[in-house]
């Protein structure tokens, strides 16, 4: 009787080494662990150039066919308020050359207890995709940060998608 746990015991090992081993490449091929978790997904490092780092989710590594992107953004030479909002004009600014419908901006003062706060919400239309995107610009560690969040629809004739998604 003890022979025979004994044997399986030797089987059970030596399936489980088994199957570990053809896990291993399994392993390999999935995304290393989320940077950081948005809206119930883990968002994975997609691109880095100079202070801008893109992130999607999973399914959304093709930068050319995203859907959902947070961007985050350092802007080194804003070191208060005043440069702040001299970093999110430009912005805006670049949203309406852009032909971006802006569909809310928002700011909020520097207070004893909190820094200032810059809000651009726009929309741009394009023949192949729609895409909502919010900028949030806000001073971090005494330097002036952004967290862009930008949503895209693909097809023709999406607005009512687009409506109905915001």
């Amino acid at each position: 009787m003890h022979r025979k746990f004994g044997i399986i015991r030797i089987c059970f090992t030596v399936c489980c080494t088994l199957s570990l081993l053809s896990a291993a490449p399994f392993q390999h091929s999935v995304e290393k662990a989320a940077a950081f978790a948005f809206a119930d997904a883990g968002y994975f490092h997609r691109f880095t150039h100079e202070d801008q780092h893109e992130y999607t989710p999973v399914g959304q590594a093709d930068l050319k066919a995203w859907q959902d992107m947070v961007t985050l953004r350092d802007y080194r030479k804003a070191k208060d308020g005043e440069g702040l909002a001299a970093t999110a004009n430009p912005v805006l600014e670049n949203y309406k050359a852009a032909k971006g419908h802006i569909v809310n901006t928002d700011s909020v003062p520097r207070t004893q207890d909190r820094q200032a706060e810059h809000l651009i919400v726009a929309v741009f239309g394009r023949p192949e995709f729609i895409e909502a995107t919010f900028a949030r610009f806000r001073m971090y560690g005494g330097t002036g940060t952004a967290v862009i969040y930008s949503h895209r629809i693909y097809g023709k004739k999406i607005g009512n998608v687009m409506s109905a998604w915001l």
